[in-house]
């Protein structure tokens, strides 16, 4: 189902909202602006419904907030150093966004542009995005599509494909909050696993600059579920950025076979399996999510949702020794990243 909602986006056109839906009775709202993810309500054992995504009140509140919710990013997702890479022997500037670092595709990064609607149905839709040559600093004209699928095992899948005509890093992936107890309720209390034995660590800015650290014996080791809040600011690694938010690189690269992490509700009445063909998972703890606006009109609070963004390791660019395939994107080939979100009730 398409909807257009009165209030026009930032380009002067109106919001354009899908709702997908399944036969377990899984509702899912998209809208075009950003491809971005604004609702999952799944359907409980009990016969109640939860949303299990953080979200705004109305469109319009979107393109207002700086938490990338439920948002399509790119064209490199995460953080790239400095704002510049070389490639080939030639040295590219890119648009800063976060300090003197480029974050989520610079300060009109795909989040911020209107995705065309190719096609979509009950359960599924397809939108596609056009990057210019020298957009926010990247070499090559990009075409970009964004598929999401709601299958009836109450599993959302998001596929993004991408084509250069020039090589250039390329890095798409879907920025998403959960909150599975349905409220504001703190996700600390939340029971996670992630299968990844080892992490990046990173500085105060979020810039990896040291190799990838094992989990074994540090607050990291999500090997076995547990609390989020069990080793909550426990290493120095999470202190500098007031909690999790770095990069897991998976023990099982590349295979969408078997759950790189699990997440559990406080309340043990809904989890979340994640399946990524991407090789990391970016675990962010919504650190800084105070004064992000909410449904409900009162703002979002620090740690009441999380992210497991699928990606490569950030700054990837400028660390081609690092044990994951390469970030780069070459003429003729095509960028494929899956990843599938599945609920399952109590």
């Amino acid at each position: 189902m398409l909807n257009e909602t009165p209030t026009l986006a930032p380009d002067g056109q109106p919001f354009r909202l899908l709702t997908l839906r399944n036969a377990a009775g899984m509702v899912v709202t998209l809208m075009d602006w950003g491809a971005t993810l604004l609702s999952a309500r799944v359907p409980l054992g009990d016969g109640s419904v939860r949303e299990a995504l953080l979200g705004c009140a109305s469109p319009e509140q979107y393109p207002q907030q700086s938490a990338f919710l439920g948002a399509s990013v790119g064209r490199y997702a995460n953080r790239i150093a400095d704002s510049r890479f070389s490639l080939n022997g030639e040295s590219y500037a890119l648009t800063p966004s976060q300090g003197v670092n480029q974050l989520h595709g610079g300060l009109e990064g795909f989040d911020k542009r209107r995705w065309k609607i190719e096609n979509h149905n009950d359960d599924s839709a397809l939108f596609s995005l056009e990057s210019c040559d020298g957009d926010q600093g990247f070499p090559g004209h990009l075409r970009a599509t964004a598929k999401f699928h709601l299958g009836d095992d109450n599993s959302l899948t998001i596929e993004y494909r991408a084509q250069v005509d020039k090589a250039c890093p390329v890095n798409l992936t879907n920025h998403v909050y959960f909150n599975l107890d349905g409220g504001r309720s703190d996700v600390r209390q939340h029971r996670l696993q992630i299968a990844a034995g080892q992490y990046l660590p990173v500085d105060e800015t979020g810039i990896p600059r040291a190799g990838l650290k094992p989990v074994a014996n540090t607050g990291f080791d999500f090997r076995a579920p547990k609390a989020i809040a069990d080793d909550f600011l426990s290493d120095e690694d999470q202190r500098k950025a007031k909690g999790y938010d770095h990069a897991f690189l998976l023990d099982a690269q590349g295979s969408l076979d078997q759950p790189v992490a699990q997440v559990w509700s406080a309340d043990a009445q809904l989890s979340l399996r994640v399946f990524t063909s991407a090789p990391a998972l970016q675990f962010y703890s919504g650190n800084y999510l105070a004064g992000t606006p909410s449904r409900d009109g009162e703002p979002y609070t620090d740690w009441q949702g999380l992210a497991l963004e699928s990606e490569f390791l950030p700054d990837s660019p400028n660390h081609p020794e690092w044990p994951q395939p390469d970030c780069v994107l070459q003429p003729g080939e095509e960028y494929l990243s899956v990843t599938r979100y599945q609920f399952i009730p109590a």
